[in-house]
């Protein structure tokens, strides 16, 4: 009988920043469902309280989270009630009264019929009329799918469109083809976030050393931290700036490092850099590819990558093309998680796109580079 191998099993190590978010969540969510969404174990997250805890280590920030999210709980509490069906079913207001009725009856169960018939403006009594005929195959394909559509629709917080629902319904047992999913989400009037233009963040007029460029747009890798990509950008809040530096594995596309503040600094990218040195537990021959941003060309950020054995490379100036997966990954973040959105601080920005990054994006969002699986279970996949 062949003898089992026992595999080892090590835990990723994590920043500060990333510890308080995850506190953060987990005050506001509870242990277990904090520890699910961020791929933890609950034995970390109560660890990382009771040392905060015992060592009176709750900083401002995260008394600041805390009260904000107390403050958000409360005013949710009051309006959930009121505006919980319209959340759901809001998308159909211009529809025709067939479609609002298939709507009232997929929700029959949670609300009153007259409730969502005002809402909706339509005649309970045209509603019971309506329930009392019998539907088409027809009809009721299409009212099953309307209905699935707009359940992952609103599940993906409108971030994804008619492909990648597509894969993901099929994921769950529904056959539809494209055309069908985008004809449903164009008759319920949901459209999925569209995007801008943006500026750019970093400054390349300097007269630091730079790096030569060693990728020349080949973005196709072989095997996780062999290179990995790393980019500034910016949210706006009412406070100001809020800037997110991130590090991008190629060979799944998954963010292994990154870091907020309010000021543009080399320390930055030097903090979401070391984060990716510890979660991949520090590899070496790396390389770290960038813009030549006065902050990637620091003398911080050089002996960072020295000390550890990692590899500079540098795009052209002013070529956006040389770092396109990095500039790929901006865009998505930009039009899933931060158009339509406002921010009155900034530690409501840093959990929002703590969010989008430990939660959606690593370990949900199905990528279109990866034949559609989540960066998370690229990367299980293909070591498996």
């Amino acid at each position: 009988m062949a003898k089992k191998v026992a595999v080892k099993q090590t835990r990723n190590r994590h920043s500060e920043e990333f510890k308080q978010q995850a506190l953060a969540r987990a005050e506001k969510d509870g242990v277990a469902v904090a520890a699910k969404d961020l791929g933890l174990q609950e034995s970390q997250i109560y660890g990382w309280r009771a040392k905060a805890r015992q060592a009176g280590q709750i900083t401002d920030e995260q008394r600041t989270i805390l009260a904000d999210h107390a403050r958000l709980k409360r005013e949710v509490a009051r309006l959930e009630e009121e505006n919980s069906f319209l959340k759901k079913a809001g998308s159909v207001l211009r529809e025709a009264a067939q479609v609002k009725y298939a709507v009232i009856a997929h929700h029959e169960r949670e609300y009153a019929v007259r409730m969502m018939c005002d809402a909706l403006s339509v005649s309970p009594s045209g509603f019971y009329e309506w329930r009392e005929r019998e539907p088409s195959e027809r009809s009721k394909r299409r009212d099953t799918l309307d209905a699935c559509v707009q359940a992952r629709f609103v599940a993906e917080k409108g971030r994804a469109g008619a492909p990648r629902l597509t894969h993901r319904l099929k994921r769950q047992g529904l056959s539809a083809g494209h055309n069908q999913v985008a004809e449903s989400l164009r008759r319920q009037g949901l459209r999925a976030k569209a995007a801008r233009k943006f500026k750019a963040t970093t400054n390349s007029v300097h007269s630091l050393p730079v790096a030569p460029n060693l990728l020349e747009q080949n973005f196709t890798v072989e095997r996780p931290n062999q290179v990995w990509v790393s980019d500034i950008t910016f949210i706006d809040t009412a406070e100001g700036w809020l800037y997110l530096a991130v590090v991008l594995d190629l060979y799944a596309r998954r963010v292994v490092g990154w870091s907020m503040s309010d000021r543009m600094t080399a320390t930055l990218v030097c903090d979401a850099l070391r984060m990716a040195i510890f979660r991949r537990q520090r590899p070496h021959g790396v390389i770290v590819h960038s813009d030549r941003g006065s902050q990637y060309c620091s003398r911080e950020h050089r002996a960072l990558l020295a000390q550890n054995g990692l590899i500079a490379s540098m795009s052209a100036k002013g070529n956006c093309y040389d770092n396109a997966a990095m500039e790929s990954w901006n865009h998505s973040l930009k039009v899933e998680a931060i158009h339509g959105e406002r921010f009155d601080t900034r530690e409501q920005a840093k959990a929002h796109v703590f969010d989008y990054i430990e939660v959606y994006y690593n370990r949900q969002r199905l990528h279109s580079t990866l034949g559609y699986v989540s960066p998370e279970e690229f990367e299980l996949l293909k070591v498996a």
